[in-house]
C-alpha cells in the first residue's frame, strides 16, 4: 500500500498550505511544469519525488527529470507525462504508444484543469491534478491524493485551496 500525493503545474511556487498533505505521503509525484529546480528540491526534502519536466521547465530541471516516467508501483503500471491529453482527446505525442500499450494509470498535467476520468476503451484511469501553483487561468489551486494497493486505487481525495 502506497499513499501518493500528486501535483502539477507549480510554476515555481510551492504553496505552504499543501505541506501538511504532502507529509503523510509515501511518494510525491509531479506531472511537470515544476517551474524551477527549487520546487523539486523542496518536494524531495519532504518525501521521495517522481517528476517529469513540462514545457516551461528550464535545462536544469530537464537534466534531472525526464519528459516521461513509466514504472510499476504495487501491481499498477503508471505513466506520467506532462502533455498527454485526456480520454477521447489524447495528445498525438503519446496517442499511438498509449493505444498499443495502455498503462493502468495515466497521469498528465499542462491543462491546469483537474480531471479524474476512467477510460473504458483503454481500461485506464486518467488523472490530471490541475494546477498547484498560483500562475495561470485556474481559480483554485489543486492537488490529488490517493492510495495504490495492489491493482486498486483507493481513498482518492481532491485538495483545493483558494488561489492566493
Amino acid at each position: 500500500m502506497m499513499q501518493i500525493s500528486l501535483l502539477s503545474d507549480t510554476h515555481g511556487y510551492l504553496d505552504n498550505r499543501f505541506l501538511p498533505h504532502l507529509e503523510h505521503s509515501d511518494e510525491i509525484w509531479h506531472a511537470g511544469d515544476l517551474g524551477n529546480i527549487r520546487v523539486a528540491e523542496q518536494l524531495s526534502e519532504i518525501k521521495p519525488l517522481r517528476a517529469v519536466y513540462g514545457n516551461i521547465d528550464d535545462q536544469m530541471v530537464r537534466k534531472i527529470y525526464p519528459a516521461e516516467q513509466r514504472f510499476f508501483l504495487e501491481d499498477m503500471d503508471v505513466w506520467i507525462v506532462h502533455i498527454g491529453g485526456y480520454p477521447g482527446h489524447y495528445d498525438r505525442s503519446i496517442k499511438e504508444r498509449l493505444i498499443e500499450n495502455p498503462p493502468d494509470i495515466l497521469i498528465t498535467g499542462h491543462s491546469h484543469i483537474l480531471r479524474i476520468q476512467y477510460d473504458n476503451k483503454l481500461q485506464l484511469m486518467h488523472i490530471n491534478p490541475g494546477a498547484a501553483g498560483k500562475y495561470g487561468l485556474h481559480k483554485v489551486q489543486t492537488m490529488v491524493k490517493f492510495v495504490i494497493e495492489g491493482k486498486n486505487i483507493n481513498s482518492l481525495e481532491i485538495i483545493e485551496l483558494e488561489r492566493k
